[in-house]
């Protein structure tokens, strides 16, 4: 049933324990001594391995569980250098700049956050890449907010929010495809389902981000004129910079080609703007792809928000990817979170039960190995049965790994998006957790609908045949 196999079955005691270790050594780590997250997932590792070793697992077993575990995460990991070369061509090429000017001319005096929300919905659904749209957007719209002098943490939220409800609902994006692929829904019949929840969620945080909008002042405009003045001043700024390689990026993804090419060729178009405005060097180039674009204008608020990118600002989140990937093989190899998971089987007989087990793993996976796309494989895998055994459809389960998986990693500090949300926008998950009111709703919702049974799809539940009469043994 699983990818990784299973060597052991602890009892259920030790698998309560051995979890409550590692929630509490990953937890207290971060929250309370602020360390990196590498650290704890570094010693739960070490932890895993001499529990595995005390139970007779050999140590050859146990590497091959933590191969395999960082397997799933090569990808990932290919695509987040790719995405660090795209941030510091996109700052040398002008185009993070220029949407930072351009969205300074959007702001209004009331709706900041809203507008906020919005555009990176929009761009989220184009691109179908909430990382993608949180590393380009995202980062203008900080460095719109420290420009008019407004929270930083609400400012993170919002972009949060919008772009993981763009990813969510686009048909570009690769956790929808996997929710989809993976319980042999349609596509677009996912989509359309989803809407059940995520349009009520949206609708809710939108009017939220209008009532916390701060009312711009004068002070704050004027702020923001000095701020575009001053991107004015680095010669970054020109229409071209800002459309043509977000253009790109756009029509690429639209077309389903991979997600390295068109990051690739969004790179490649910013390195081209780039040559209408300077000349660097090759020397220069590579020195930037790999330790990021350095702005070096003399303005302190803008070279500290221009400073980012390259393969280097990177290394961070990929090093996470991988410990956590594999302390997630084993998990797996030890038999931990199978044997969770077969502990409430019995319980599984009603709807709700089935809806609030599934969204449970969902985000329990999630807070305990922070990978999302191992929280909609696994959920989906463990609970189809489930779901048909009470008479749901299949689109209900890949609506709840969803509403209940995709958007909750980011809110996790030691999960692959919250690391990189948090590396590229520089605002502390736990200070914009808060204020990811999408992310915070979808769950919520998801099982409101499912105790009141309002959206729930059903379909005819599978009798198993009995034996004929007279069979015989």
């Amino acid at each position: 049933m699983y990818r990784i196999k299973t060597v052991q079955t602890p009892p259920l005691w030790e698998t309560l324990l051995i979890t409550a270790a590692i929630v509490s050594i990953i937890s207290t780590s971060i929250i309370l001594f602020e360390s990196s997250p590498h650290v704890p997932l570094v010693i739960s590792l070490l932890l895993l391995c001499i529990y595995g070793i005390a139970k007779g697992v050999p140590y050859k077993t146990l590497e091959e569980g933590i191969i395999e575990g960082a397997k799933s995460g090569m990808g990932a990991v290919f695509i987040f250098f790719f995405i660090g070369v795209l941030i510091a061509t996109w700052m040398l090429g002008g185009t993070i700049p220029t949407l930072m000017y351009s969205g300074l001319e959007l702001v209004t005096p009331s709706f900041y956050f809203a507008v906020v929300f919005i555009i990176t919905s929009v761009i989220g659904i184009a691109v179908g890449s909430s990382l993608t749209t949180v590393a380009t957007v995202g980062v203008a719209f900080i460095g719109i907010s420290e420009a008019v002098d407004v929270s930083l943490a609400i400012t993170a939220g919002a972009i949060v929010s919008g772009s993981f409800f763009g990813d969510k609902m686009s048909p570009l994006s690769d956790t929808t495809n996997m929710a989809s692929s993976i319980l042999k829904v349609d596509l677009f019949d996912h989509i359309k389902n989803m809407m059940g929840t995520t349009i009520p969620a949206f609708v809710i945080t939108l009017l939220i981000f209008v009532f916390i909008s701060p009312k711009l002042t004068d002070a704050n405009f004027g702020k923001m004129v000095e701020f575009q003045n001053g991107l004015i001043d680095t010669g970054l700024v020109s229409w071209y910079n800002g459309v043509i390689p977000l253009v790109v990026l756009i029509v690429l993804s639209i077309k389903k080609v991979p997600a390295i090419l068109t990051l690739a060729a969004g790179s490649l178009a910013a390195v081209i703007m780039a040559l209408f405005h300077s000349t660097p060097s090759l020397e220069n180039l590579f020195r930037i792809l790999m330790g990021g674009f350095v702005s070096e204008t003399g303005v302190e608020a803008i070279d500290s928000l221009l400073t980012r990118g390259g393969i280097n600002g990177m290394l961070f989140t990929i090093g996470l990817v991988l410990l956590a990937l594999s302390m997630g093989g084993l998990l797996f190899t030890l038999g931990i979170i199978p044997r969770l998971l077969a502990s409430i089987e019995h319980l599984l007989n009603k709807v709700f039960s089935v809806i609030f087990a599934s969204a449970l793993t969902a985000v329990g996976i999630n807070v305990l190995i922070g990978e999302q796309y191992l929280s909609i494989l696994l959920t989906g895998e463990t609970y189809r049965m489930s779901y048909e055994k009470v008479g749901l459809a299949k689109k209900n389960l890949a609506r709840v790994a969803e509403d209940a998986g995709t958007v909750i990693n980011p809110l996790v500090p030691w999960s692959v998006c919250g690391v990189f949300i948090t590396t590229v926008l520089g605002v502390p998950t736990l200070e914009y957790l808060p204020f990811a009111f999408f992310c915070l709703l979808s769950p919520i919702l998801t099982l409101m609908f499912g105790y009141t049974g309002w959206t729930l799809t059903y379909e005819p539940i599978k009798k198993k045949k009995s034996p004929s009469v007279g069979a015989t043994g």
